[in-house]
């Protein structure tokens, strides 16, 4: 497995500042891009691509936390972190809130195509809304939880910088916890975005 820290000159740990991360990959990319590369050169401008497109892939994935964590993980361990399905009991309520909001909005979407009446298009509008405010409320309510997660991933950084060899183990169950964090969120994020869209319309 490829090491994107590594490809990208940079600490193999959970939290990178996203602005220099970004300057890293900017100025290492202007040495691979293939309009800067001659085509005399070995390899040629298919070979100038390729590294290309292996350093803008490696900077996607390392500039998400929840792709970070799990590179991190998989590096670590040699192997990518088991599924689990269950909804961790803290987070119960708000999976049970998302979901509602988007079965409730997704009937009234429904409800929404059907109509071909402009009265009745015109009655459907205020209800739009309404969904539309509750959708964005959720929304705000997760950001509030990534900014949350976000502090706590950089907590975590500390304790992996200072971990000695025998205390890794327990921080890396810490950086798995955390990486399910933010791919529930991400989930959940998603899915009030692509009823949030339409709605808007």
């Amino acid at each position: 497995m490829t090491d994107l820290f590594a490809l990208l000159d940079e600490p193999r740990r959970p939290w990178l500042e996203p602005g220099a991360l970004k300057q890293k990959f900017l100025a290492l990319s202007a040495t691979t891009h293939p309009d800067k590369v001659p085509s005399p050169a070995p390899g040629g401008s298919a070979g100038a691509a390729r590294s290309f497109a292996e350093l803008n892939a490696a900077y996607q994935r390392l500039a998400e936390p929840k792709s970070r964590l799990l590179h991190l993980l998989e590096l670590e361990r040699g192997a990518k972190p088991r599924d689990i399905q269950e909804i961790p009991a803290a987070l119960a309520d708000l999976f049970a809130e998302v979901s509602a909001a988007c079965r409730g909005a997704d009937g009234f979407l429904t409800e929404k195509s059907r109509t071909t009446s402009p009265l009745l298009q015109v009655r459907l509008f205020a209800r739009g809304q309404e969904w539309l405010d509750q959708l964005n409320a959720l929304q705000q309510k997760l950001n509030g939880l990534h900014g949350q997660l976000m502090d706590r991933l950089k907590v975590l950084d500390a304790q992996w910088l200072g971990a000695n060899p025998e205390s890794r183990p327990e921080v890396l169950a810490k950086i798995e916890e955390l990486y399910r964090l933010f791919g529930y969120f991400n989930r959940w994020h998603q899915q009030l975005q692509e009823r949030i869209v339409p709605l808007a319309f």
